[in-house]
């Protein structure tokens, strides 16, 4: 008689493009089925940057344990290598505490590394290599990079951003020091977890109207005061503060902008990264989109048979 394999542990993946509602959503959660949650946001990470990445509020963080939120300083280095390792700690932790583990986030590539197990090449940073890329994006532009990129590894077109500076700088990092390309270095290994995905799907004209009325509320909450206080600790030109929000409001204070300039621009370039996270979201057929909680509340019952 053969022996039943072991059950996956389940956890609760919540997606969906920037200012959707994906935190309120799992403290929701969290707060129904004992759940404690995991951020999946490649911004949250880092101390000091809290109005501008929208981080839940401390009174929130008190009610439901989260993990992975204020583990950096801006300057410090942090790798998809390194999030998945932190990560999977964390998973264990809230596992052992027979609770569900509900990761949220926006940062599709954090999300897939756990949700499918990509095995990430663990490459150390070439801070040479890495500044000699730097200078090239200054001086010849991020379009010519990513074009760089593509030349030496075309299916990377497929996961890397083009308009993400620091993922194309890794990428091509890790490319030109292992002379392999970056794509055919992460491959999906056998799943850790039985994933439960859901995606929070706004119609397009309700996304942007709470885009534009989030860049308003961070500005009015104080996020230029934020980022003078940070650009008084650390240098304005590291990879960290090209977070939307942080340049824009760099570029103020540098007379190079006008306020009213600055806050367009925030609304523009969170409406397009929110529409670059849709497409990415969009290619996993395994995410159940919904439009109100009480229906993701439902799904999450089923699921965990209750």
């Amino acid at each position: 008689m053969s022996t039943p394999r072991p059950r996956k542990p389940k956890i609760i993946v919540i997606v969906g493009p920037t200012a959707s509602g994906k935190s309120d959503l799992a403290i929701k959660i969290a707060g129904k089925f004992n759940s404690e949650i995991i951020s999946a946001d490649s911004r949250q990470i880092y101390r000091g940057m809290d109005i501008g990445t929208a981080k839940p509020a401390k009174t929130e963080i008190r009610k439901i344990p989260h993990h992975l939120i204020d583990i950096k300083n801006p300057d410090e280095n942090y790798t998809v290598a390194q999030y998945k390792k932190d990560c999977l700690k964390a998973i264990k932790m809230v596992l052992a505490k027979n609770k569900i583990p509900v990761l949220v986030g926006g940062t599709g590539l954090y999300i897939k590394t756990i949700a499918d197990n990509l095995e990430i090449p663990e490459v150390k940073p070439d801070f040479q290599l890495r500044e000699k890329l730097e200078k090239e994006l200054k001086s010849k532009g991020l379009d010519y990079l990513y074009q760089k990129l593509i030349e030496l590894d075309p299916e990377a077109a497929y996961i890397i951003d083009s308009k993400n500076p620091r993922r194309i700088v890794r990428a091509l990092e890790i490319t030109l020091k292992t002379e392999k390309p970056f794509s055919q270095q992460r491959k999906s290994g056998k799943k850790l977890f039985n994933c439960l995905k859901i995606g929070i799907s706004l119609p397009k004209e309700k996304l942007r109207e709470k885009i534009n009325k989030r860049a308003d509320k961070i500005l009015k909450n104080g996020l230029i005061k934020e980022v003078k206080n940070l650009i008084k600790k650390y240098p304005f030109d590291i990879p960290a503060f090209d977070a939307i929000g942080y340049r824009e409001i760099i570029n103020y204070l540098q007379g190079k902008v006008s306020l009213d300039e600055t806050t367009a621009l925030i609304k523009k370039n969170t409406w397009r990264y929110a529409k670059r996270q849709i497409t990415w979201f969009k290619k996993d057929k395994k995410i159940i989109w919904i439009d109100n909680p009480q229906k993701a509340f439902a799904i999450c019952r089923d699921w965990l048979g209750l």
